[in-house]
């Protein structure tokens, strides 16, 4: 299990629905080309500028919105968490430390992984670079001090780039159907 696969993946989607949708809504709110390429076309109106702001700004909200949502009340979070702890026991238990705890810190949930228990300094040091290697785990460390990142960010940072990319694909299908408009048969 991964963390982009697994957490990540849901937030790039969300994301992208969210900016192909918005971008949609406002980039068609953008007053027509005039087929003759001579005149310019007039400034668009102060009501296509509003609603096209509108539509972009609620996309972003939702794509910002999406990850604490995705992370707390939808659970992923705590699924991801659970996963990655059982994993780490079960290799805690392969390796016959019965001793030695691993969890994921919390309070903000973030994806490293705290040691805890009787081992030596070789065992401590191995154990930190085998636990490191974990699929979804960022680092492995002995104390809890210095957190990281916090989970709910790197979503909100990686539904940001999906709402992104989701408004730039909005974008060039605007431009191919306005391409397209002026050949009228």
């Amino acid at each position: 299990m991964s963390a982009l696969w697994s957490y990540l993946w849901p937030l790039v989607v969300m994301g992208l629905i969210s900016g192909v949708v918005a971008g949609a809504v406002g980039f068609r709110a953008i007053q027509p080309v005039s087929n003759d390429s001579l005149v310019p076309p007039p400034p668009a109106p102060s009501h296509y500028r509003r609603k096209r702001l509108i539509s972009l700004g609620l996309g972003f909200t939702a794509a910002l919105v999406a990850a604490p949502i995705w992370s707390g009340p939808l659970g992923s979070g705590d699924r991801f968490a659970a996963t990655i702890e059982r994993q780490a026991r079960e290799a805690l238990d392969y390796y016959e430390m019965p001793k030695v705890t691993a969890h994921i810190h919390r309070g903000p949930l973030t994806r490293r992984l705290v040691l805890e228990g009787p081992a030596d300094d070789w065992q401590q040091g191995e154990l930190v670079r085998l636990f490191s290697q974990l699929p979804g785990v960022s680092d492995a460390q002995w104390s809890s001090s210095p957190a990281g990142m916090p989970l709910v960010l790197e979503g909100v940072a990686v539904s940001v780039l999906g709402f992104l990319s989701g408004l730039a694909l909005a974008y060039l299908l605007e431009l191919r159907r306005r391409y397209n408009a002026q050949w009228k048969w």
